[in-house]
């Protein structure tokens, strides 16, 4: 038994340098593309770029922001309405599993908000939402530093009349 912890304190001597060797310096990368929301009733679509920082392997921290391109138009108690999306912002925590060296898995936690206005009967409104978010996707890297991805995020929304908008994205990816 004693030689059994004695190596395990042996091996973990050797482990936390590099552990702190990999969080010291982080991989960058940066994705831009196309985003569709799905709104409970509206579709909106919208230009995403996000900043990514690799502090391990399997973990990573991210910043997204969106602007919409694509907005709706909807019927509400037989009124019509143009609906937009104006934007939105979320910072992640990324849980990565490598399956090949150029293919990995993703799952993502975090929270962010978005902006959406609407104008009805000449009658203009606009409204903020807070939501925590989660999601999964995948990356594929055609080489060291180019590669494209695919996500869906859900955003629950926090806020008294509540609510879900399911997220699309497809992005290029670039890593630095």
């Amino acid at each position: 038994m004693r030689n059994i912890i004695l190596a395990t304190a042996a091996i973990s001597l050797f482990a936390v340098p590099a552990m702190a060797q990999t969080v010291s310096t982080p991989q960058w990368s940066g994705s831009a593309g196309y985003t569709a929301l799905d709104a409970e009733g509206a579709d909106f679509g919208a230009i995403t770029g996000r900043v990514t920082a690799r502090l391990h392997p399997n973990f990573a921290v991210e910043g997204e922001a969106s602007i919409g391109v694509r907005d709706d138009n909807v019927t509400v108690a037989g009124v019509n309405a143009k609906v937009e999306h104006d934007y939105d912002a979320a910072a992640y925590a990324v849980g990565i599993l490598p399956v090949s060296p150029n293919f990995e898995l993703f799952g993502r936690v975090g929270y962010g908000t978005t902006s959406i206005k609407a104008e009805a009967a000449g009658i203009r409104a606009g409204a903020d939402g807070e939501s925590v978010n989660y999601g999964v996707g995948a990356n594929y890297f055609f080489d060291a530093r180019n590669g494209v991805r695919a996500d869906w995020t859900r955003r629950d929304f926090t806020d008294d009349n509540g609510g879900e908008v399911d997220t699309y994205g497809v992005s290029y990816v670039r890593r630095f």
